[in-house]
């Protein structure tokens, strides 16, 4: 797929969305036992697909990804999914820069590739081919502010993000994206670990018991309409 500069954004900002949150890695396990790690990364999909949903309904129609691992990957392959039935629907790819896959993990570089292959746009906040990410000091053709470039990309390209932020990760990718968008006043609908765990409590340990509760979730974009 080509790769646009930022300025080949178009789509109309009041139903663009964008979407941040954690890696699978920094996902604790319900109760912190190893045994339901997998329940848990079920389960936040589950809530993070019922968000999308949630804009859906309101309207939205264009959806931008970060491309990272975990959240960013995961909301993507769901646009697509409901693309199929939704043709109105759009994702957008902000990468960071061009290589910024090259530490993936396999599984993940063929998650990102068969995302990158049906994206509707794929845009790069830095289009040098040589630029990495670190330290500027011994290369000049490295940069610290890549990841944070592309995250107010996405806020300044957006009305409104969905993030899944912890508590405990106020030094994050992630509350670095909500904070910015917080301060230049972007509708922010916020969910974490706690108000995941929180439905397990409450439905138990049966996936299919938890996403029924999700289902019914209210609809927390009509408070900002």
């Amino acid at each position: 797929m080509p790769v646009f500069s930022p300025d080949k954004i178009c789509p109309e900002k009041k139903k663009t969305l964008c979407i941040t949150g954690h890696r699978e890695k920094n996902i604790p396990p319900y109760n912190g036992i190893p045994l339901y790690h997998d329940l848990t990364i079920a389960s936040v999909k589950l809530m993070l697909y019922r968000y999308i949903d949630m804009s859906i309904e309101q309207g939205f129609e264009n959806f931008i990804s970060g491309l990272a691992v975990g959240t960013d990957l995961w909301a993507a392959e769901y646009i697509l999914k409901k693309r199929q039935s939704n043709p109105k629907l759009r994702l957008i790819g902000a990468m960071p820069y061009l290589h910024h896959a090259d530490k993936f993990a396999p599984q993940y570089k063929k998650s990102l590739a068969a995302v990158e292959k049906q994206a509707d746009l794929l845009i790069t906040v830095n289009d040098n081919p040589d630029i990495t990410y670190g330290a500027p000091s011994s290369n000049k053709n490295c940069s610290k502010e890549l990841y944070r470039n592309r995250n107010y990309f996405m806020v300044d390209s957006s009305s409104a993000v969905i993030a899944f932020l912890n508590k405990d990760r106020s030094f994050s990718g992630t509350a670095q994206t909500v904070n910015y968008a917080n301060r230049t006043g972007c509708m922010v609908c916020r969910f974490g670990i706690d108000d995941v765990f929180k439905i397990i409590d409450n439905s138990g340990t049966d996936i299919r018991c938890i996403g029924r509760e999700i289902m019914f979730m209210n609809n927390v974009f009509d408070s900002f309409r």
